[in-house]
């Protein structure tokens, strides 16, 4: 996989968009980190394409939630406080009505 600098893609555009469909993807990086990825797509594949974008950025999310949950602790409630919690909710909402 290539990796290119915010630089490099500004000068050297267009070279970069002649290797892009044999490199199929690469690296846009700033400062040295990572920032975004350029990749290939057609118009055949625009669609699939989007939709693997989207549930890779859906899985990632999902992943974040789970690390986060387990920083806080919230991985060792247990079943009985999940449903005190969820009770105390619907109470709180049906006397706001």
């Amino acid at each position: 996989m290539k990796f290119l600098s915010v630089r490099d893609l500004r000068g050297k555009s267009a070279q970069i968009w002649k290797d892009l469909p044999e490199e199929r993807e690469m690296i846009i990086t700033s400062n040295g980190r990572p920032i975004a990825i350029l990749a290939a797509i057609s118009e055949s594949n625009l669609e699939e394409s989007l939709s693997a974008f989207r549930q890779a950025r859906a899985v990632e999310a999902v992943a974040a939630l789970q690390r986060s949950s387990v920083d806080q602790g919230a991985d060792r409630i247990t079943m009985d406080e999940i449903n005190a919690e969820i009770k105390a909710v619907r109470q709180k909402r049906t006397s706001a009505r």
